[in-house]
């Protein structure tokens, strides 16, 4: 059982999507905003706020899940999270940076029976558009405990794997950053999570280098 790996932060900001990938904004959800380290899945209502602003899940199932779950329940299900999340960091720092190759596959186990829990079905149903309402054909799931949770994120892991090109996978450069992204930049010449943050940090570091070198 993977335990906190940062201190609760109880007046944190909102969690980081800076990715441009979902899986790996999942894998940034831990992550070092200023100086201290934010575990943004930190307990049972950490994980459904996440979920929440990732919008994975719909808003009345977080609701049914954390009404009906048991006292602790939520947060041994993200204890899972925490341990989903850190094995798949592994995984995708051992790959990125070059194409992912079929091989790969023979270690993506735990997230394939993760994915064989799942209970899918699809429903056809009416939904409301600017031009008036449409029938629609769409994917639903059965959330049938807070364990169901773990499956919105294990699609998202899945379809990363499947969709992305680990060649453009980077870890930002910043000193002491552990935020990772995908480079969808044209040249392919993203270095920063952010240049509001690491990319000025990065900066003010290279200028005060500079005047130090004059003197």
């Amino acid at each position: 059982m993977l335990r906190r790996t940062g201190p609760i932060v109880q007046d944190r900001p909102p969690a980081i999507f800076i990715a441009d990938s979902l899986g790996l904004d999942f894998l940034n959800s831990i992550a070092t905003p200023v100086d201290t380290p934010v575990d943004w899945l930190d307990s049972g209502d950490g994980l459904l706020k996440w979920l929440a602003q990732a919008k994975v899940v719909p808003a009345h199932a977080l609701d049914e899940l954390k009404a009906r779950a048991m006292p602790g329940e939520l947060d041994k299900v993200t204890d899972q999270a925490r341990a989903l999340r850190e094995w798949f960091r592994g995984f995708v720092r051992k790959h990125m940076g070059r194409p992912l190759a079929p091989r790969a596959l023979q270690e993506l186990g735990p997230l394939n029976r993760l994915l064989e829990r799942d209970e899918a079905f699809g429903q056809i149903s009416r939904h409301r558009h600017a031009d008036g309402d449409r029938l629609e054909f769409r994917m639903m799931r059965r959330w049938r405990s807070p364990e169901s949770l773990l499956l919105p994120i294990g699609e998202i892991l899945a379809r990363f794997v499947c969709e992305e090109d680990f060649a453009d996978v980077k870890a930002c450069e910043g000193h002491s950053c552990t935020l990772v992204f995908a480079d969808r930049t044209r040249r392919r010449a993203r270095r920063w999570c952010s240049m509001s943050i690491c990319g000025n940090r990065a900066k003010q570091a290279a200028h005060r280098n500079r005047l130090k070198n004059k003197h």
